[in-house]
């Protein structure tokens, strides 16, 4: 046998590898090769890295439990989140990352001649919100199957987003936050919730946290406008942000 023939065949194997990575790379649009980079997965996160933060796992539809915990209420106080939103009863709510519904059904009497959006990747959880919806009178909840890169909105459609602990796991956050953007209307609010990241007691992955500089970088990388951030969460931060009626073309990430 011929011993060469081996190292012949791995250096072969390691050419059509390093071409096929070449043409990879080439297939990607410009934009999208400089705003994502890839790095060492950490413990909590998947690797790829946006803005400077690298972007956690996605917690899966075997959370529900910890989602609908009896004391979420209690530790988070999750009602000042829907009150906090300041709600017309006619407003149109998406509810991104929706998960179990949690909050879909706190927001639905509040806009009683509105709507809320519930929309998730996952089909196993709108599964759970339309399985709950057969239990009460939330008429005016309407589950959505979104993408990684969109929520599946019309363009102008509705007047408030809310992302609670969402936000973070997204696979390409800036793709998403543009169809937000589109999908708002002028002067329609997104309203981000995350575990405060400059508070190192506060028993969470690191990586399912935000600080609220990183938060306001990204989302003014795609053109919202920041309003405030409410001190009024015990663990979370509270940030708004705005849609401006006229909205300057996108560019890629400073």
């Amino acid at each position: 046998m011929n011993r060469s023939r081996p190292r012949i065949l791995l250096a072969l194997l390691i050419a059509v590898l390093s071409i096929a990575s070449d043409h990879m790379a080439d297939a990607l649009p410009n934009d999208l090769q400089a705003i994502y980079l890839q790095k060492r997965p950490s413990r909590d996160g998947v690797g790829k890295v946006y803005m400077g933060r690298e972007i956690s796992f996605v917690m899966g539809h075997r959370g529900v439990n910890w989602l609908e915990r009896t004391e979420r209420e209690r530790e988070e106080r999750t009602d000042l989140v829907v009150e906090g939103m300041q709600l017309q009863p006619e407003a149109v709510v998406a509810d991104l990352g929706a998960g179990s519904g949690y909050f879909s059904f706190r927001i639905s009497p509040e806009v009683p001649q509105g709507r809320v959006l519930a929309i998730d990747i996952q089909t196993e959880m709108l599964d759970v919100i339309e399985r709950r919806k057969l239990q009460g009178d939330a008429t005016n909840i309407e589950t959505i199957l979104g993408s990684e890169t969109s929520p599946n909105l019309p363009s102008t459609a509705v007047d408030a987003v809310l992302m609670v602990d969402a936000y973070h796991e997204f696979s390409y956050p800036r793709e998403m936050m543009l169809a937000v953007v589109e999908a708002l209307r002028p002067g329609g609010r997104v309203f981000l919730v995350e575990y405060r990241a400059e508070d190192p007691n506060i028993p969470i992955l690191p990586l399912h946290k935000m600080t609220e500089a990183q938060a306001r970088l990204e989302m003014e990388a795609v053109g919202l406008d920041f309003v405030e951030n409410r001190a009024m969460l015990p663990q979370q931060h509270f940030l708004v942000f705005r849609k401006p009626s006229s909205l300057p073309s996108q560019t890629t990430p400073r």
